[in-house]
């Protein structure tokens, strides 16, 4: 089983406890390992969120950074003081850094069991890297922004195996017919025509925000 928790988000999930930015991350817990996909902007509201939230960053192994835009990554060095020893899945490393390990992803890689990246996609304006989630109903995709374009996200994806949900930021992305066969559809963060893709799917698309907890 996994448990998903958006914990930065620019909406808060219904009436939550915390405060909503610009920016995106989830929390995903799995019986083996805490991963943190993407860190927000601002890393005191993401630490703030997380402790509303009940969630302790010290139990934290795995962080992934979708791609290299502030509101994805800003929450990453603040964050870190409070990581013990994580493994950092990222598209540019950071050099400096001696305190964690970083690991560059250039192609797709398992990063831990039942979690996969998608690998570098190139993306406009920056490429970026998606997770793939096996769940006993389907793959279960989890973007940042979306910027290479959920077209070709799904496609990688569908590589795995048939796609059942989809949740985070989709950007610009306007082909709503690629969605429709998507059981469970959660637009977050970026999206710009996610009152148009709720309206489009009213039975299959749902409300993000901080504090929206899924059990896949």
């Amino acid at each position: 089983m996994m448990k998903l928790t958006i914990v930065y988000d620019n909406e808060i999930y219904k009436k939550m406890p915390g405060k909503s930015d610009h920016g995106f991350s989830c929390f995903i817990e799995t019986n083996n390992h805490n991963i943190l996909f993407d860190t927000g902007t601002n890393g005191n509201i993401l630490l703030e969120n997380m402790k509303f939230l009940s969630i302790n960053p010290n139990t934290i192994d795995i962080v992934v950074i979708s791609h290299e835009h502030y509101d994805h990554n800003g929450g990453l060095s603040l964050l870190k003081e409070h990581l013990d020893n994580p493994m950092i899945y990222r598209l540019e490393v950071d050099i400096s850094s001696k305190d964690t390990k970083e690991i560059r992803v250039t192609k797709p890689m398992q990063i831990t069991k039942y979690i996969h990246t998608t690998g570098r996609l190139p993306g406009n304006p920056l490429d970026e890297q998606s997770l793939l989630l096996e769940t006993k109903n389907g793959i279960f995709v989890v973007t940042g922004c979306s910027h290479p374009g959920l077209k070709q996200i799904l496609a990688i994806a569908e590589k795995q195996g048939n796609v059942t949900g989809l949740l985070g930021g989709f950007h610009g992305f306007s082909d709503f017919s690629i969605l429709k066969e998507i059981q469970n559809i959660y637009p977050c963060h970026c999206t710009k025509y996610k009152k148009e893709i709720q309206e489009q799917f009213p039975k299959n698309s749902f409300s993000c925000g901080v504090g929206l907890t899924l059990k896949l």
